[in-house]
C-alpha cells in the first residue's frame, strides 16, 4: 500500500484549507480590526502621499522667483 495516494492527498488538501481559514479568522479576530481597517489604512496612506508630494512640489517651485 502506498503512503501517497489520491485519498490521502484529498484529505490533506481539505485539512490545509480548513487550517488556513481557521488561522485567517483567528488573526482577524486578534487584530481587533473590522472590515473597514484596510479602507482607513489606504486613506491615511493616500493622505500622507499627497502631503509629501505637495511639500516636494512647493520646495521645487520655491526657487523659480529668484532665477
Amino acid at each position: 500500500m502506498s503512503i501517497i495516494n489520491r485519498r490521502n492527498a484529498v484529505l490533506g488538501w481539505a485539512v490545509w484549507l480548513t487550517a488556513k481559514k481557521t488561522a485567517s479568522m483567528k488573526a482577524r479576530r486578534a487584530s481587533g480590526g473590522g472590515p473597514n481597517v484596510p479602507l482607513v489604512a489606504a486613506t491615511f496612506a493616500g493622505l500622507a502621499g499627497a502631503v509629501g508630494a505637495l511639500a516636494f512640489w512647493r520646495k521645487q517651485h520655491s526657487g523659480d522667483a529668484t532665477a
